[in-house]
Order: structure tokens, then C-alpha cells, then sequence
């Protein structure tokens, strides 16, 4: 047994045993996981958590160890085992289900993958080499996008922020082979080691590949992208919806003051006389783009998009490219010692192909009626916290507390599955042509957001699959989304007391329905319109509160010298303190007046709190940890729970934290969004 079998199969034995003394009344934790050492004033995720973390390994090939992945792995197990169905199965004939099995069976064929090696670039190859000018590279851009390669400028159609009813082709930058710009720009010991490594695995593939003079084409191709990095603006200012929403007439583009070849962009793309109007992100990259279009030899563009298209075929080629590129992303810059199994990275690899046909039967498979309705009972008592809280706010005014009422109860809540699912007859799946459907895949999809442009916004559509663990706000359409694979244990436990689900679950969903009002999504309205509702006093009141957040956060040192970016994680944050706020409100609401009873020794209100920390509980490599610190909007998990818990007065008053204690911060220090 694989030691992620290990791992997955303790923690499904301590989830479901459900017999022994520490699981008994039904409490939703186990006492073994807690480290009675660690005091829950001075550090409840350690508290919480302590025995677990103790006990647990990370797998070998993987970066991070959480509940989530937990149960994410079981979703995963459940996917495999539909792609692995036999051909005779009841269901396996229908034409999703052979499109599934032929995709799956062309990643398993190993065989046939290794005779091919380099083989299935060598088309994208040809093509990049016919590249003579800049509008040549611009237009290479925009095929390599619908191909799922990344390039420096990528388009996505989704509902335009500032008229969410239609659609909206937008374009933002890319291309980058590190992880984000700081990788390229920043001087810690670490992230030099890393740029250096890449250059050396960018070489190794390049001659694997046949290219000539691999290492000086690996120097070229770094440094043509640490340019692109130079020209492309932080994580936190991109956070902006204001500032990132720069609508263009086309007819104008070229005017814009870029030397960017928009006409063969919008070619190639797909687009050309279908869109009169875009969106830029960031301008002056694009500016800067356009330049570098003209002024980088066509020689060295051509390099560029090679190794773009070989970077990213890589995990579909023969085993020495796979290798290749897993020494370099997962052990060197993720710390990860081993790559996953084959099953599951062809798994991973339908699953983005053909998502809603897995999901379809997914859903029919392991949704039940009960979850859903349990469900909903819970996000209706979290509604009606969240009404009565807004209501009941002192510092906001009648205006801004009416546009955020009204906001509120226009959101939309989906559960589940969709009721409708995507049609995947025009996809062409061929036997043996793994890279060929990964492209046509990605095409696929690409001409499917194409399609919806001029088509008012459809408002039953999911944008995520039934099987992902995890759950979403869409700021566009003021929406919340919670998977089918979410509502299962540890975060959605049926048979266990409801204050554990409060504190898991419930803090989720109110996690999601708080972004609807964090830094981004309070600048959106009810129909998902980048508007300005509130008052300039009531906005100011806001930002000093969010700031505050900020500033707590930034104190929180993951490993010595990385700290948190509390500018980056604001909305993150906001989310997580204002959620769990919400959700033990939520808790006292229904139990309606009547008394908690005591569990293992826990009162209700405490019970709370230990299924919120538990729910976060994770190991993470160090590589990892610095990675998500560039690039991750959430804060480390300890920080998520510890640094939530200390700004909720129902904590402080569950465990009779004191002001000696590491967990105390004063009364008017504490975060209070309503």
C-alpha cells in the first residue's frame, strides 16, 4: 500500500469508526487528534489539531496534507473508478461515457506514449517556426491560448462587470513558466536557487526536445520572460476590479498608444468581427508587450512559444520529459518528493476535458436528497444571521445598508449539481492521441466561451464541477456555489452534533457569502455590476476596518523570514473572520431557544469553534509554504483559524480567554465587519 493509501485510509478509519469512546455522542471530532500540551487560549489550531499533526505524513508526492485533499482523494477515487468502468457497464455505451474511457485509456497507454515521445509537438513546432513578424507573434499568442498553452496575453469571455447580463472578451497577461513575478524579480536566497534551477530545466527540455543550442535558447527564453515579469503589475494591484476593468473599443486599440497587433490577436482568437469592445487588465503591459513585439528578434519569440508549448505538453509526453518536469515543479520548487500515480494524473487530465460528464454521473452516484435539504437548512439560518447582522450595524448608513440588504437577498445559491450539463457531442476524442485531446479539449471549451458572445448571461450555468471539494462566490453573478463533494464528512457530517457542521460547513458557506461584501466583492452589486453603492464615509469606515485586518495578518511569519501578505490576503480574511462570525449566530439560531447539550466535555458554542479548526487542520511542505505565500490569496491555515478566532467575542467567551492569553486582543481591537 502506497503511503497516500496510508494516509487516506487512517483518516477515513478515524472519520467513520463512529464505535469508539472519543467519537462518542455523535461530537464530530476526535479527542486523539487534539494536543492536550497546548492551552486553547494561546493556540487553538495546535490545540485542535496538535495529535494530528503529530501523527500525519504529507504523501510523498504531494506538496500539502489537508482535510480537503482527504476528501478530495475519495472524490477522486470514486472518479476513477467511472473512468475505469468496463465497457459492458450499465451506462458505459452512452457517448460521454465512451469519450471519457477513450481519454482516460489514451493517457494510461504508456506504451504508445513512450514510442511517440517528443512526436505530438512537432506540428506546433512547424507552425512557430513560420513565425516572420510581430503580428505573426501576436497572432501565435492567441493559438496558443485556445490551445491551453500559456502566453503573455490570454483572453476569457465571462459576464462584463460593468453590465452583468452580457458577456464580455477579456484579455489579461500570462505567460510566465515561475509561479509569479517575485519569482523572476525577488533576491531571496530561495527564489534565486529556484530561477537558477529553471534555467537549467528549461535547457534540459529544450534539448530533449531536438532544439539547437538548448542552453542558450533556455537563456533566452528566462530572459525574455523575467522582461514580461518586470512589465507586469503585482498580485495585490490586480486585485483591484476597478483598476483591472479597462474597457476598449476596438476600433480604437490601435490607437492606445500599443504597438500590439490586435487585429491578428482578435484573428486568430477566434473573434475577429464578433466583438466591437474589450477589457484589458493591465494597459501598460500590454503597451509594453506591443513593444517587445517589435523590438525582441523574431528568432528569440520563436524560442519563447516553443518552450511554452513544450512546457506544457510535458506531462503528456514520454516518461523523461515527465520526470523532467516533475524534478523541477514538484521537488525543487514544491519540495515534493515523488510524482503522482499514472491513474490519477489521468484522471486530473479527463476530468478538465470532460468535467460535467464525469460530474453528471458523480452526482447520480453519490448526492442524496438529505444532503442537499440539511444543506439548505443551514444556509437559510446563515441568511437570516446575515440579514438580522446587517440589519442591527451601527457604523453603516441607511443607503449603503439598503443597497447591501438588497444585494444580499438577491444572491443566488446553488447546491449540488447543475440541473443542466454540458453537451460534449461536438468534442472529438481519438484513441491513442493524447496530446491531440488535450489541445482539442482545451479548443473545446475555448469555443464554447466563444460562442456566448452577443448571448445575454446564462444564469443556470455552473462554474465548477460537482465532484471539486471546495466551494465559491462569483462576484459577477452575485452567486454561491457549493459542490456535491463538499457536503461530506468532516466538513458535512449528518450524524454529528450540528455545531461541528456549523463550525465547519457553516463557516464555509459563510466564508462565501461573505465575499459577496469583502475588499472586491463590496464593490459589486446585488445583479454583479462593478458599481459604487456606498457612501464616501461608510466606504472610509470599511477600508479602516479591512486595514486593520491587514495590518494583523502581516505580523504572522510562516517560516522565518516569509510572513503573510495581508495586502494580498485581505478578502481571504475578511471572509474567514465574518463567515465564522456569521456561523455561530447561525448555530445559536437553531437550536431555537433551547439549551446545547455538553459533549466530551465541550459546550456547544466551544463546539463551534473546534469543527472550524479542524476543518483547516494541514501539513504543508516549506517549498510549498513560499510558493502559496506569492500566489495564494487564502492565508496559511494556522493563521486562518488562529488569526479568525481571536476577533470573535463568542470565542473569547467560550474559552474564557484573558488578556495574559496568546489568543487575546482587546474588545476595540477586534475586526467587526456586522
Amino acid at each position: 500500500m502506497s503511503r497516500r493509501a496510508i494516509v487516506l485510509a487512517s483518516w477515513l478509519v478515524t472519520l467513520w469508526a463512529g464505535s469508539g469512546a472519543a467519537l462518542a455522542g455523535n461530537a464530530g471530532f476526535d479527542l486523539a487528534d487534539f494536543d492536550p500540551t497546548v492551552r486553547p487560549q494561546d493556540d487553538f489550531y495546535r490545540y485542535v489539531n496538535g495529535g494530528w499533526l503529530a501523527r500525519t505524513a504529507i504523501p510523498e508526492d504531494l506538496a500539502r496534507w489537508s482535510n480537503h485533499l482527504a476528501l478530495g482523494e475519495r472524490a477522486r477515487e470514486e472518479v476513477r473508478a467511472i473512468l475505469e468502468e468496463p465497457a459492458t457497464a450499465p451506462g458505459a455505451a452512452t457517448p460521454d461515457a465512451v469519450k471519457l474511457r477513450t481519454f482516460y485509456s489514451a493517457f494510461m497507454d504508456e506504451a504508445r506514449v513512450e514510442a511517440l515521445r517528443a512526436t505530438p509537438v512537432a506540428a506546433a513546432f512547424r507552425r512557430i517556426d513560420r513565425l516572420r513578424t510581430a503580428a505573426d507573434v501576436a497572432a501565435e499568442f492567441a493559438r496558443l491560448d485556445r490551445a491551453g498553452v500559456s502566453s503573455p496575453l490570454e483572453f476569457a469571455v465571462h459576464p462584463d462587470n460593468r453590465d452583468s447580463a452580457h458577456y464580455i472578451f477579456d484579455t489579461f497577461q500570462s505567460g510566465l513558466g515561475l509561479p509569479d513575478r517575485d519569482y523572476y524579480l525577488g533576491h531571496e536566497e530561495r527564489l534565486v536557487a529556484v530561477r537558477t534551477a529553471y534555467r537549467a530545466y528549461a535547457a534540459d527540455l529544450l534539448r530533449r526536445a531536438g532544439v539547437d543550442r538548448p542552453d542558450a535558447a533556455a537563456d533566452a527564453v528566462v530572459d525574455l520572460e523575467t522582461t514580461l515579469a518586470s512589465a507586469q503589475w503585482p498580485a495585490v494591484e490586480d486585485r483591484d476590479p476597478v483598476k483591472t476593468y479597462n474597457k476598449r473599443p476596438v476600433a480604437t486599440l490601435a490607437g492606445d498608444g500599443s504597438r500590439f497587433d490586435w487585429v491578428a490577436f482578435l484573428k486568430a482568437a477566434g473573434v475577429a468581427g464578433r466583438v466591437t469592445s474589450l477589457t484589458v487588465s493591465e494597459p501598460s503591459y500590454v503597451r509594453a508587450l506591443g513593444d517587445l513585439t517589435h523590438s525582441v528578434p523574431v528568432g528569440t519569440w520563436r524560442l519563447y512559444c516553443k518552450w511554452r508549448v513544450l512546457n506544457n505538453a510535458a506531462p503528456y509526453l514520454s516518461r523523461d520529459f515527465v520526470n523532467a518536469q516533475f524534478g523541477f515543479y514538484g521537488t525543487t520548487l514544491r519540495d515534493v518528493p515523488a510524482n503522482e500515480p499514472r491513474w490519477r494524473r489521468a484522471s486530473q487530465a479527463t476530468e478538465a476535458a470532460l468535467g460535467e460528464a464525469i460530474g453528471r454521473r458523480y452526482a447520480e452516484r453519490t448526492f442524496q436528497a438529505e444532503a442537499r435539504a440539511r444543506a439548505e437548512a443551514i444556509i437559510d439560518n446563515l441568511l437570516a444571521e446575515y440579514r438580522r447582522s446587517l440589519e442591527s450595524v451601527t457604523w453603516l448608513g441607511p443607503d449603503t445598508k439598503a443597497e447591501a440588504l438588497a444585494k444580499l437577498a438577491a444572491l443566488r445559491v446553488k447546491v449540488g449539481a447543475p440541473s443542466r450539463w454540458r453537451d460534449y457531442s461536438a468534442l472529438r476524442i481519438e484513441r491513442g492521441d493524447l496530446y491531440g485531446n488535450i489541445v482539442r479539449a482545451h479548443e473545446f471549451a475555448t469555443d464554447q466561451g466563444i460562442a456566448r458572445l452577443g448571448r445575454e448571461v446564462d444564469r443556470e450555468e455552473w462554474s465548477t464541477l460537482p465532484q471539486t471539494v471546495n466551494a465559491f462566490y462569483d462576484f459577477e453573478r452575485n452567486e454561491l456555489i457549493m459542490p456535491a463533494a463538499y457536503l461530506q464528512p468532516p466538513f458535512f457530517q449528518p450524524a454529528a452534533d450540528d455545531a461541528v457542521n456549523y463550525g465547519a460547513i457553516g463557516a464555509i458557506i459563510g466564508h462565501e457569502i461573505s465575499h459577496a461584501f469583502d475588499d472586491r466583492g463590496a464593490q459589486f452589486d446585488g445583479a454583479g455590476n462593478l458599481r459604487n453603492w456606498w457612501t464616501e464615509a461608510d466606504l472610509a469606515e470599511f477600508r479602516q476596518r479591512a486595514a486593520a485586518l491587514t495590518d494583523q495578518y502581516s505580523r504572522y511569519e510562516v517560516i522565518p523570514g516569509y510572513f503573510v501578505n495581508g495586502a494580498q490576503t485581505v478578502g481571504e480574511n475578511i471572509a474567514d473572520t465574518l463567515g465564522l462570525e456569521i456561523a455561530a449566530k447561525a448555530y445559536r439560531r437553531s437550536l431555537a431557544g433551547n439549551p446545547a447539550p455538553e459533549i466530551l466535555g465541550f459546550s456547544g458554542e466551544q463546539r463551534v469553534y473546534i469543527g472550524y479548526a479542524q476543518a483547516w487542520r494541514r501539513k504543508v511542505r516549506d517549498g510549498e509554504a513560499i510558493r502559496l505565500i506569492k500566489i495564494d490569496p487564502h492565508a496559511p491555515n494556522e493563521f486562518r483559524v488562529n488569526g479568525a478566532l481571536v476577533n470573535q467575542d463568542g470565542f473569547v467567551a467560550a474559552f474564557a480567554v484573558k488578556p495574559s492569553d496568546r489568543m487575546y486582543i482587546a474588545p476595540e481591537r477586534r475586526v467587526h465587519l456586522w
